[in-house]
């Protein structure tokens, strides 16, 4: 595997970042192994994508199975079979009835795209409003919507016009302090954004908004459940779209099948990616066929959308989430991963470098004090420089893989939604450690 090794460094693109050294061979639930004989504890689900765990057996079957009847059944020819079945088994999980009208597509990224294309000819309006701290994904349109890392668009000039960034409520990026009421936060994106359709995009001339309901590369931050039926409203008001992208947050990754059901709202069109097919590529862009009525044939479409085997794949995705009880799994690793990280939070050798415990269900995020923008009181010792990457491949070398996120100094938690107690406590104990050696290496 040496040699391999080295003609991955020689000819892989240098524009494509990678965590760690080696080659992955084989992937078993909530553990993944590598050429030299590593096993880990994967706390990143492949960014969020093997919910169900690496390999399960009922959806690596469906796709095998589906191997050996129709692999590509293209989708602009005729109906395939697991593409309807697909839209059967997520009709009745849908955040509102309204949501009839499904497009499935390869990756989160191309449903941005499609999402924003059918917003301008749906309103006849070009101009879109996104989130500071929002990611949405690295083609052309997406990356215009994009402001959580300049590493996305850096070097592109002129992206896609017709963009407008509008505040995420989430206390750093406004520069307030971690204790800031959640109703002060969003009173204060609310009315940054109606400023904005005051002052630089006019509501005739505005076709959506559109938001994650966490913020992924943002942070893993939730959008408070009051701001966003504030969006409704305001959208409401103006004739505005209201995109709801949950590519990493969506299909079970918060408790529910969908992370904006905590707040009530509807949304016009629901993004869906990652997780829906457990590792295969497949994404959703879900509307209501009130609107999508008035598309014309031919404007959506592509190769392999849709794909049978991943639509095949997704179906036994949602027969084990209901058969496995997943959901109700979620909720009871989640009350037990929180309940250790805000302990450790509270550790007194441990609380003046962690400043937030936040997230979803098993979408959580970590955030430690941060040298590059602090937010800490002046009489807490200094912040650690790379504090999260420094917590991320010290956890590594203990057989756990997890992942930083954002520009602040987060680590996010990402375990697959079929954990079991046991991981959960083997994970957090890894990660406890990791951020004691870390602190007793690093601090003056």
């Amino acid at each position: 595997m040496g040699s391999l090794q080295a003609l991955g460094k020689a000819h892989v693109t240098k524009g494509l970042g990678r965590l760690t050294h080696g080659i992955m061979s084989k992937g078993s639930g909530s553990y993944l192994e590598f050429t030299d004989g590593r096993k880990v504890l994967d706390f990143s689900c492949g960014i969020g994508v093997t919910g169900l765990g690496h390999c399960h057996p009922k959806v690596s079957q469906a796709a095998a199975d589906q191997c050996m009847n129709l692999v590509h059944g293209q989708c602009s020819i005729a109906f395939h079979a697991p593409y309807l079945r697909l839209i059967e088994k997520l009709l009745p999980v849908m955040p509102h009835p309204s949501l009839d009208s499904f497009f499935f597509w390869n990756s989160g990224s191309e449903a941005v795209e499609c999402s924003i294309k059918m917003a301008r000819i749906i309103t006849g309006r070009p101009n879109i409003i996104c989130m500071q701290g929002g990611y949405h994904g690295r083609t052309y349109g997406a990356m215009a919507v994009t402001t959580s890392k300049t590493i996305y668009f850096e070097g592109n000039g002129a992206l896609m016009p017709g963009t407008f960034k509008t505040p995420y409520p989430y206390w750093h990026q406004m520069g307030l302090p971690p204790t800031t009421p959640t109703a002060d936060l969003t009173q204060a994106a609310l009315y940054q954004l109606r400023l904005l359709l005051a002052q630089q995009s006019a509501p005739k001339d505005t076709a959506a908004l559109i938001i994650e309901t966490v913020l992924g590369e943002g942070g893993y931050v939730p959008a408070p459940p009051e701001f966003l039926r504030g969006l409704r409203q305001i959208c409401d008001e103006h004739g505005i779209l209201l995109i709801i992208d949950e590519v990493q947050c969506g299909f079970g990754r918060t408790g529910t099948w969908w992370a904006i059901e905590e707040s009530g709202v509807k949304p016009d069109i629901l993004l869906s990616a990652k997780g829906l097919a457990n590792g295969f590529p497949l994404s959703a862009v879900i509307s209501r066929t009130e609107l999508t009525d008035k598309l014309k044939p031919g404007m959506l479409g592509g190769t392999y959308a849709g794909n049978a085997v991943s639509c095949a794949a997704a179906v036994a995705v949602a027969e084990a989430m209901q058969e496995e009880k997943v959901l109700s799994n979620v909720k009871a690793r989640s009350a037990e991963l929180f309940s250790s990280l805000n302990s450790l939070a509270k550790d007194p050798a441990i609380s003046p470098y962690i400043v937030d415990v936040r997230g979803r269900g098993l979408m959580i995020g970590v955030e430690f004090a941060s040298a590059t923008f602090p937010v800490s009181p002046a009489n807490a010792p200094p912040p650690i420089a790379k504090v999260a990457s420094l917590v991320a491949q010290k956890c590594l070398e203990k057989g756990l893989l997890i992942l930083t996120t954002s520009i602040y100094e987060v680590i996010r938690f990402i375990p697959t939604l079929n954990s079991t107690a046991e991981e959960i406590k083997e994970g957090y104990k890894i990660f406890a450690d990791a951020v004691k050696e870390v602190i007793a290496e690093n601090s003056k």
